[in-house]
């Protein structure tokens, strides 16, 4: 290198973090210096990113100082089975396991066993002299002398002895004293056998047994046992848990249900043919004199005690035994003659074959006996024919205990036609169970349409001239238990039966202009979709289309009756169901309320609100509910209205109208009570209320009205007034006015562009911030993009290495197959030669 050539730059001082421009600058030595601290660095690191160099401690637990050794120990000998488990071959049978004691094989430790020698000392088998331990492990000499008696220290001074002689001298001791032990204890075992000898010569002479008296003053009373020794042996003899029965699944329980109700049917029906099993029961048709009569089952015991006196017998018992029993077979007579028709039967036949039949019976007599036997026979069956009628009337007239699911509904209906609705109610009952989805195929299709057969027939109950709500009521139940099987079914069913319902709606208001509520099956729909679903969500497939339907019901039929009233009244009640949970509000419901108080009002009256449809301020359908006559303001009382008025109104009589009336107006009252209750916590609640409250303040007459009804009223409107404004109104938010436009100048800076624009001292270190961080960011995506192109050259070197390489090899194997196929041909040719 040309020394002209080399800067020098020097510096004073190190500092850590800067970096240095002191280097000697020569022509490539940057690039060559950046090379060797990757070279340093970055090759390192790819050389050695497969390499794991550090020693992990993988033991558990090793530096948790919360477990105990022995959970160590436990959970490490867990860990190892565990991880041996799966490397061994699973159809090896024959493999016995390892066990292992601090990591040294239990196997081995036990082949390692010290054999006793004869000679050794059993007691201290095992321990090492003083003089062994000091001669072997420290150091010999220094301690052997220490050890010595004064006699041979002055002899050791004249004439030191060798290592040699010293541990042979230590070995002669140590067996001697081994020898003098031996010896003493073999001595000490001869004089413990002599003593026991001496002692069972003895032992004789000297037992003698204490006489009771002496004995019982001696005993020393046994101590009582103490209360936890108690408890303890109770603990012991006490029942242990036994384990109780799994929990049956859902199709085990259909099963054995349905086999119950197929028993049940089965013995009605035997019953109801008049089939009787004790009857069907075989009897011995003949019994032998030699039979032992081992089945014969004593059903009164008639045996008498033998009883003696005066040394005879005692007779007189028994003929009075005797007497009793003629007097009672006498009166029974009757009664067992007619049980027991069959069996004399049976015994005539058997005596006729016995062993024991008298040889002076003459055949005449053996004929009239069979006539009068046969007479006898055919007088039973006819009498239990009698008996049996009333059984039969009774099996008939009870209930099936299965039945199969009814394919249409003339077939659903004429099965529960003229039964009780407790026997409705069992036969839905039976027929879900005997047809239980999970014991066959088809049965879950049959039930899905048992739903829609039960909708139909509960429309069908309410459209009657007299609607049998109560059986409507009960019948909800095995309607809400099928809609918790198949919840798909039964809301398409309802959705359907809503559809059809809202289409008519639409379709008469196209036509007429004006539609009416529709019947009471409709509204029980809408009730029971109340009960089957739950209504605060915030979208239902069924619930949202019943409320959209419900809305339109306050809002487009046209109020012209007092059944109207009632069933938009009942349409209210139904809302404020449905919102009861999510507080939803619904500004139909307090506008039908307003106009259920306006058309409780005389006409000629100053209005300070408004009515919206379906009431009218003006027409001829108002004052619906306004009672005139005192007489019946004065008797009404307060009562529930009923849903089956809605038939049978035209029927009543004015008093009982006027009544229904008063009753309409209390029940809007509780109704407007409520609502203030659910939304006192809307923003606008004072502002929705507000004509209601004018209305009740302003309008009603409530002076004419009952005591009762003025306490409704007063509620109601107490209700509303003690609501506290909580929230205020929307209102716009205020913004400042628009400034008109002026014709000052703008006076804008001029830009000198490629000069730095001079400012505050915080803009300028910001600018000189955002100056060294682009710096920055340039040198570290230059520096990031050299050691990639480093780190490839690198992979590419490997690659031309592992090239050349295999060349090499495959130019080495060529070679060597053309040496040899060389040689083959020139041996083949000389061969050919010879």
């Amino acid at each position: 290198s040309n020394p002209f050539e080399v800067k020098v730059n020097r510096q004073k001082f190190d500092i850590l973090g800067r970096k240095t421009k002191n280097d000697v600058g020569l022509p490539g030595v940057s690039r060559s210096k950046a090379i060797k601290k990757r070279n340093q660095t970055l090759l390192k690191e790819y050389k050695e990113r497969e390499k794991t160099n550090v020693f992990k401690d993988k033991r558990f637990g090793e530096y948790n100082t919360k477990i105990t050794p022995e959970e160590k120990m436990i959970r490490r000998f867990t860990l190892e089975r565990q991880q041996n488990y799966g490397k061994k071959n699973i159809y090896n049978l024959n493999e016995d396991e390892e066990l292992t004691h601090y990591g040294q094989s239990l196997a081995e430790i036990e082949k390692l066993n010290d054999i006793v020698d004869s000679d050794s000392d059993t007691e201290e088998r095992g321990t090492l002299s003083a003089e062994l331990t000091a001669a072997h492990f420290g150091g010999g000499g220094g301690l052997l002398r220490k050890k010595v008696s004064s006699e041979q220290q002055d002899e050791e001074e004249e004439k030191p002895k060798s290592r040699k002689e010293l541990i042979e001298e230590m070995i002669a001791k140590s067996k001697q004293e081994k020898q003098e032990r031996q010896t003493r204890r073999e001595s000490a075992l001869e004089l413990t056998e002599k003593l026991d000898k001496d002692w069972k010569e003895i032992q004789t002479l000297i037992a003698r047994k204490t006489p009771k008296s002496e004995r019982n003053d001696k005993e020393v009373e046994k101590p009582k046992p103490d209360e936890y020794d108690m408890i303890v042996r109770e603990l012991g003899f006490e029942m242990k848990a036994k384990p109780s029965e799994r929990l049956k699944t859902e199709e085990e329980l259909a099963k054995e249900e349905q086999a119950r109700l197929q028993k049940l049917e089965a013995d009605r029906l035997r019953r109801m043919h008049g089939i009787d099993e004790e009857a069907n029961k075989k009897r011995p048709s003949h019994m032998s004199a030699d039979d032992l009569a081992d089945g014969f089952i004593l059903d009164k015991d008639d045996r008498r005690l033998l009883s003696y006196k005066d040394g005879k017998i005692n007779i007189e018992n028994e003929e009075e035994g005797e007497e009793e029993g003629e007097e009672e077979d006498n009166e029974n007579e009757e009664e067992s003659q007619e049980e027991s028709a069959s069996e004399d039967e049976e015994d005539d036949a058997a005596d006729g074959h016995s062993d024991l039949e008298s040889d002076l019976e003459s055949e005449g007599e053996a004929a009239e006996n069979k006539e009068e036997k046969k007479h006898k026979a055919n007088e039973n069956e006819s009498q239990n024919v009698e008996k049996l009628d009333p059984k039969r009337e009774a099996a008939k007239s009870e209930l099936p205990y299965t039945f199969a699911v009814p394919e249409s509904y003339e077939t659903f209906k004429s099965l529960l036609a003229g039964r009780t609705i407790e026997q409705q109610l069992i036969i839905l009952e039976r027929i879900q169970k005997c047809n239980h989805p999970s014991l066959a195929v088809g049965n879950k299709a049959k039930l899905e349409k048992l739903f829609g057969f039960l909708l139909e027939y509960i429309g069908e109950l309410a459209t009657l001239d007299l609607p049998e709500l109560r059986t409507i009521d009960k019948l909800v139940l095995p309607l809400y238990n099928l809609c918790q099987m198949f919840p798909e079914a039964a809301s398409d069913s309802i959705k359907f039966i809503l559809r059809d319902a809202a289409h008519d709606l639409e379709e008469v208001i196209e036509v007429k202009g004006r539609a009416t509520f529709p019947g009471l099956d409709t509204l029980i729909y809408l009730k029971i979709v109340s009960l089957l679903f739950p209504t605060s969500d915030f979208w239902h497939p069924v619930v949202t289309p019943a409320f959209m339907y419900m809305s339109q019901l306050l809002t487009k039929c046209r109020i012209t009756t007092l059944q109207d009233v009632i069933k938009g009244l009942f349409i209210c009640c139904l809302f404020l169901e449905y919102v009861s949970l999510s507080r939803r509000f619904v500004p139909e419901l307090i506008n039908f309320l307003l106009g259920v108080l306006h058309i409780s009002l005389p006409k000629n009256q100053a209005q300070g609100y408004t009515v919206v449809h379906p009431f009218t301020p003006v027409g001829k359908n108002l004052e619906l509910l306004l009672v005139c006559d005192k007489e019946d303001l004065k008797s009404w009382e307060k009562q529930n209205v009923p849903l089956s008025t809605v038939t049978r109104l035209k029927e009543t009589s004015r008093t009982e109208i006027n009544h229904t009336r008063l009753s309409c107006l209390a029940l809007c009252f509780d109704l407007i009570k409520k609502c203030a209750v659910l939304y006192e916590s809307l923003p606008s609640f004072h502002e929705i209320m507000h004509p209601v409250r004018i209305l009740l303040t302003q309008h009603m007459p409530v002076n004419e009205y009952p005591e009762k009804m003025q306490e409704w009223y007063h509620s109601a409107l107490k209700e509303l007034e003690n609501k506290v404004k909580h929230y205020t109104p929307l209102i716009c938010e205020k913004k400042k006015p628009v400034p008109l436009k002026q014709y000052t100048p703008k006076i804008v800076k001029v830009l000198e562009f490629g000069r730095k624009q001079a400012g505050s001292k915080k803009e300028q270190e910001r600018k000189q911030l955002i100056q060294r961080h682009k710096r920055e960011l340039k040198g570290a995506i230059r520096e990031i993009r050299k050691d990639n192109q480093y780190l490839a050259r690198m992979q590419l070197s490997e690659i031309m290495e592992r090239d050349a390489a295999r060349k090499r090899k495959v130019k080495e194997l060529l070679g060597s197959l053309a040496t040899q196929e060389g040689e083959w041909k020139a041996m083949k040719r000389k061969k050919w030669k010879n």
